[in-house]
């Protein structure tokens, strides 16, 4: 996420979307009553309304609306509201939906920015894109990419012989040895922790039955592309495969958080789960780090009662608390959802 410009004094911070990563943060951060500003498409009526000959047109407009509910599916962060700013042929007080992607530039304007809230758009300013060694293959060819925050840059390629073995034409002499050799070589010198193997058909299969080394092994995530050569290296790096490899790093801090909270649980020293627990102890100040899931906070929004969890979080916060909002996608979030999808790491014990 890029941060385009700020002021607090006002409540405004212009930011731009980069990755999924940031309208998963901003689906956490966005909330009822928020402005949010922006350039969007806008469905008008032009036309002679005497004559009854108009048409609906869409139409680029600037508006503002007030957020009532926000919506992250497929790919796309849904905010809708009624618009409080806008051109003349855009009535107020009507419905709008500003549709969030990749690329899209925004305002978002509060009464008041809860410091973890600000610390969750530094943390996705502030994001490293892990760099992913990149291997696409065939028959008789192979390129190694590597994936950068923009974009990417080839290290390399290798060209192989092929033979014909009864109807099926398969790699010939050192070829996948080589392959995995420069695997190996390219993963210890750019420190790559994640490795995408791609190929029409079933090379990658093939590949992976000969690698031995399981440290490389694991490394590896597999993906299917239509072709060898550089639109392949863009096609991979739209793959869902790799958004899956981005994610990994984030999956593996919140995992770690909730374990914490469930060693602290199962010594019943300073752990505390469940809403009626968790406010307890963020009254009392207790709240080290506060542990949410968002399909909970999904669901006290549809269910109209989100200002429990927002009450808790501007608590913890104003107690100078970390808030970590975990997805339930993955298997700590499953295991916080087990507990009530809310809990918290206390600075010292409490006795209900």
């Amino acid at each position: 996420m890029k941060i385009i410009n700020q002021n607090l004094k006002k409540g405004e911070i212009k930011v731009q979307i980069d990755n999924l990563d940031d309208l998963w943060y901003l689906s956490h951060i966005i909330e009822p009553g928020d402005i949010i500003k922006g350039q969007t498409l806008r469905k008008i009526k032009i036309g002679d309304k005497e004559q009854r000959r108009t048409e609906v047109v869409k139409k680029k407009v600037f508006v503002a609306i007030n957020a009532e509910k926000t919506e992250f599916k497929d790919d796309t962060l849904r905010v809708s509201g009624k618009i409080e700013q806008g051109p003349d042929d855009v009535p107020k007080g009507s419905y709008h939906t500003f549709n969030f992607e990749e690329g899209t530039v925004a305002v978002i304007v509060k009464k008041e920015w809860l410091k973890y809230q600000l610390d969750k758009l530094k943390e996705a300013a502030a994001f490293k894109q892990p760099s992913i060694l990149i291997c696409i293959l065939d028959r008789e060819d192979a390129i190694f990419a590597l994936s950068k925050r923009q974009g990417y840059i080839i290290l390399s390629s290798i060209q192989g012989e092929v033979q014909k073995k009864e109807e099926r034409v398969v790699a010939k002499g050192s070829f996948y040895e080589d392959i995995i050799k420069s695997l190996k070589e390219y993963s210890s010198r750019y420190k790559t922790e994640n490795i995408i193997v791609a190929s029409p058909a079933f090379w990658k299969e093939e590949l992976m039955n000969l690698i031995k080394d399981n440290s490389l092994k694991q490394k590896i995530t597999m993906a299917t592309c239509s072709s060898v050569g550089k639109n392949a290296i863009n096609e991979i790096l739209r793959r869902p495969e790799t958004k899956e490899v981005l994610k990994k790093d984030r999956v593996a801090k919140e995992t770690n958080l909730v374990e914490d909270l469930l060693t602290e649980i199962s010594k019943q020293e300073l752990g505390a789960y469940g809403i009626r627990e968790v406010k307890k102890a963020a009254e009392a100040g207790a709240v080290k780090i506060l542990l949410i899931t968002d399909s909970l906070i999904n669901k006290k929004r549809e269910q109209g009662k989100y200002d429990v969890l927002d009450n808790a979080m501007k608590t913890v916060d104003a107690t100078k608390g970390e808030i970590h909002i975990i997805s339930s996608e993955f298997e700590g979030g499953k295991k916080l959802d087990g507990l009530g999808g809310i809990g918290a790491i206390l600075r010292y014990k409490m006795n209900y």
